[in-house]
């Protein structure tokens, strides 16, 4: 989205003015007491490290699996505080990185990956159901937003994807679209109905971690973990900073924080994305918009914004700015960033400019974890005794249990249909190391700026596409 809009600083900056450094997720009542840290050694049967979505569902799915297994999870700070309660609240069936993603690098696998996650997701909206979680879960999908003539040329071809999948699409043209959602930006949309939807992820966290302490997980908060070792033939050793465990499996859910694994830090790279979220509308301010769906929204450009309505009526916006930092660098002090809040609140008024004079009560930032091919590498070390899945790329909030019971089949040594699939056997390819890693993901970014505005692919862009590589959020 190019920036054009006179006087857009005078509105921007009174926006920014109260603007809290807080999750708004976590920043609601309803969240549970923190469970004690881990203050003395202890044994189990499987440790999980990370507190997030993988995490829990693994801890869930175990415990289902085999109801007299002890399971002990341990999170550096507390439940959602990472990028589980950070996220936009999207939810979707995919595990490819959408249906263009899986056609390009697994076509003879994608009827199986597209069943595999549609009966993910709903499984996922059965458990919640079934246990009471109140998570605002609603399979309402989403429209994709074309802002350039370039990116409506695309639409059709994307509708035609979709519907050779059996998804339930629609092709909006510049007037259809700006009848459902008024911007002057829109060009035209795809409506897609099916497929995904939104939730609320703090309290799908909070939901998660009651669901697993009502089955007998023993979770500590506030234990990070401090190092791995093999001991014998059937054990790890896990040191955290008061007490070790000593287990017979562990599970790696760690995602775009320092992996504890060596061989990770090649394959998955953290990228800082930023969001915003504005003060309760009045009813006339969203008689302005529209939005009577209620679906979540994405524009099709390579940089891209996600934005969606709350449960209280306001507007998160967010995405477009992913920062990668030198040496896979991440630190609480990186979160605060003014220049990409400046730059997605300009754009939100370019986007809606009927909204002038709207304040923003919330601003973050949370951890994505990437990896070369936008989909999660999953796998084991030291023996057999630890399974990892990291690097969902955005798209994590359902695909993550389909990593936990994937994890749960390789520690098992079970050949399932899940561990024969090529997304799991074969690896993304590893990033390059520093001193190349941060220059080459910087020069990757402005060809993805570049097409934005262009509309032309470009030699580097298509190379990569050809060995199957890339930078996404």
């Amino acid at each position: 989205m190019t920036i054009t809009s006179p006087g857009t600083e005078s509105v921007v900056h009174p926006s920014l003015i109260d603007t809290e450094q807080r999750v708004f997720w976590t920043d609601q009542p309803g969240a549970p007491e923190p469970e004690p840290p881990l203050l003395a050694r202890t044994v189990a049967d499987l440790v999980i490290i990370g507190g997030g979505f993988t995490g829990l569902w693994t801890a869930i799915c175990a415990k289902d699996e085999d109801p007299s297994l002890d399971v002990l999870l341990l999170e550096a700070a507390t439940i959602a505080h990472g990028g589980s309660g950070r996220n936009g609240g999207f939810i979707s069936a995919s595990l490819t990185h959408g249906i263009a993603h899986g056609e390009a690098l697994w076509p003879r696998e994608m009827g199986d990956l597209l069943r595999l996650g549609r009966e993910n997701l709903q499984q996922i909206a059965g458990f919640v159901a079934a246990e009471g979680i109140d998570a605002s879960l609603t399979l309402v999908g989403k429209t994709a937003i074309a802002l350039t003539p370039h990116a409506v040329q695309q639409l059709p071809t994307m509708r035609d994807q979709h519907v050779r999948w059996g998804e339930d699409v629609e092709l909006l043209d510049q007037q259809a679209m700006q009848a459902d959602v008024h911007s002057p930006t829109y060009l035209g949309g795809l409506r897609v109905r099916s497929g995904g939807g939104l939730m609320d992820p703090a309290r799908l966290s909070w939901g998660l971690k009651a669901a697993a302490l009502r089955r007998g997980v023993r979770i500590h908060e506030g234990t990070p973990v401090l190092s791995l070792s093999a001991q014998g033939e059937d054990s790890v050793v896990v040191r955290t900073p008061a007490a070790e465990v000593r287990a017979r499996r562990v599970v790696l859910a760690t995602n775009g924080f320092r992996p504890l694994l060596k061989r990770l830090r090649w394959r998955v790279l953290p990228i800082y994305d930023h969001v915003l979220v504005t003060e309760p509308l009045t009813t006339t301010q969203w008689s302005s918009i529209g939005w009577q769906q209620e679906q979540g929204l994405t524009d099709t450009g390579n940089q891209f914004h996600y934005y969606r309505r709350t449960p209280d009526g306001r507007i998160l916006w967010g995405g477009y700015d992913a920062i990668y930092y030198r040496g896979n660098r991440t630190d609480p002090s990186l979160e605060d960033r003014p220049t990409s809040h400046s730059l997605l609140a300009r754009q939100f008024f370019d986007t809606f400019p009927q909204l002038a004079g709207l304040r923003f009560t919330h601003k973050w930032a949370g951890l994505i974890d990437s990896t070369s091919r936008f989909t999660p590498v999953i796998g084991t070390a030291m023996n057999g005794r630890l399974a990892y899945a990291v690097g969902y790329t955005g798209l994590g909030t359902a695909a993550s249990r389909f990593g936990a019971l994937t994890m749960l089949d390789l520690l098992a040594g079970r050949r399932t249909e899940r561990t024969e699939l090529e997304i799991v056997r074969r690896k993304p390819f590893p990033f390059p190391p520093e001193p190349l890693r941060y220059p080459l993901v910087q020069f990757t970014r402005s060809r993805l700026a570049r097409e934005d505005v262009t509309g032309r692919r470009g030699l580097w862009l298509s190379t990569l596409d050809r060995l199957g590589l890339g930078f996404n959020s």
